[in-house]
């Protein structure tokens, strides 16, 4: 379960920006809520960040997953000079040098983890865990450069500072070594599902699939009313591979083999079952669809039917970029009733999108609506609706959250220029008037 994340100066976030999954006061939409037996306050099933475009919607769920990644991979791909892979804020002098900070509240196994460190393009700067066993939050390890303190509670630590490289973890080395709450730990931050675009979701469904979600995964999708009556898998053979493909195999890897890659590439491929009928109307059979016979938006729901069924089950968390891209309104919504749903304990999505429809107070506490706006330095600050002030006044929970939005009350929203200047200078006009040929035979 997710409560806060943080980072600072990481692409366009120069200062700290925080995502708060705690709940606040407010008693409408309660069921969009859940109480953790061990943690003092409600966390959100839910919620959704609004911005213009390159805002840094799409930024912030890189940070999520560049942590995610930095954790579970740093201590065992990375060799001794192998760059971190981390990008700073690059439009102010003010963080030139500075390193690039990452911070994340969550609860494992029934207790409260803090955990963070701060690092640039060479090394690992700083690193922290802590932890509230009862009350009170206790320190586990702290790190500064080459020096470490190290609880007695961390005694999994101990005699592992020098097996730490200067670009890698101390709690990825120390679950290396099977230790036990880091070990949980890295096991938390993998069912962290922070993933981008359609390619980062689909091996996840492919995966489902082999392990007994198959049915799941196919009543998932003939729900949603998409013409499809069922679903299966087979590998392509190596004249359907496509060319295009093994072209950007052999651009992408030293010494790609074509003609045995041919042979030995077992590449998968989703059929989709659709009914076929007679001139009478009767079904005579089941005809099947490759991929590319399918449109964009059900190619894209089946991506996600894997990890949101994933999410669902084992309450788990889920970062969706752009969830309204090429699915429909009413399917977004029947997504969110799954998550809101009181059959939910404690699954969480998290996701920005575009469209307006969904922001409304019928659908949406105040403090499950984020927004992310850029400012003329190139920074960008993420704020809640519940946080938000019109003068003194707080935004009435009741109050018309799309209308106020699209007005540009909130702000987050794009100042653009006129599109229609480029309409008249193409036919000849400037500014509106029409131009004066020097030349009056043209």
């Amino acid at each position: 379960m997710l409560i806060e994340f943080s980072v600072k100066n990481y692409l366009c976030f120069k200062d700290w920006v925080t995502l708060s999954m705690v709940a606040s006061p407010d008693k409408e939409h309660e069921e969009h809520t859940f109480d953790p037996e061990t943690f003092p306050e409600r966390l959100l099933k839910s919620c959704v960040i609004y911005g213009a475009n390159a805002s840094g919607k799409s930024n912030l769920f890189k940070a999520m997953s560049f942590m995610r990644r930095f954790v579970v991979s740093s201590s065992k791909d990375r060799q001794v000079k192998e760059k971190t892979g981390v990008t700073p804020f690059r439009l102010s002098t003010a963080t030139e040098g500075e390193p690039s900070e990452f911070e994340i509240s969550f609860i494992c196994e029934g207790i409260k983890y803090r955990y963070g460190f701060a690092l640039d393009r060479e090394k690992v700067h700083s690193e922290w865990l802590f932890h509230v066993p009862v009350t009170r939050e206790a320190n586990l390890f702290e790190r500064k450069g080459n020096k470490f303190k190290i609880s007695g509670r961390f005694r999994e630590g101990k005699g592992l500072k020098d097996k730490t490289r200067d670009n890698a973890l101390f709690l990825s080395v120390a679950a290396q070594f099977n230790g036990e709450i880091s070990t949980k730990i890295l096991k938390w931050f993998y069912n962290f599902n922070a993933i981008s675009g359609l390619q980062g979701y689909t091996p996840v469904t492919f995966k489902m699939m082999d392990t007994g979600y198959s049915e799941k995964i196919g009543k998932f999708i003939k729900i949603a009313d998409l013409g499809i009556e069922g679903l299966s898998k087979r590998i392509l053979k190596p004249s359907e591979i496509d060319q295009d493909f093994l072209e950007f195999l052999k651009v992408k890897i030293d010494g790609f083999d074509e003609e045995l890659t041919e042979v030995e590439m077992k590449i998968p491929e989703i059929q989709y079952h659709h009914k076929k009928f007679d001139d009478e109307n009767t079904q005579v059979s089941i005809e099947k669809f490759s991929s590319n016979n399918e449109s964009e938006g059900t190619q894209r729901l089946f991506s996600l039917a894997g990890p949101i069924i994933d999410t669902l089950e084992e309450g788990n968390i889920l970062v969706v970029d752009e969830l309204d891209c090429s699915l429909h309104f009413l399917i977004i919504l029947e997504i969110l009733r799954m998550f809101h749903s009181k059959h939910n304990k404690c699954a969480q999505l998290i996701f920005n999108c575009h469209n307006t429809n969904l922001l409304s107070n019928k659908l949406f506490r105040r403090d499950q609506i984020y927004f992310i706006e850029k400012d003329c330095f190139g920074s960008s600050d993420l704020y809640s609706l519940y946080d938000f002030k019109d003068g003194d006044e707080k935004v009435r929970k009741d109050s018309s959250f799309a209308k106020n939005y699209v007005t540009g009350k909130f702000g987050a929203v794009p100042h653009t220029g006129d599109f229609e200047e480029l309409l008249l200078s193409q036919k000849g006009f400037d500014n509106g008037t029409e131009r004066i040929e020097e030349d009056k035979n043209i």
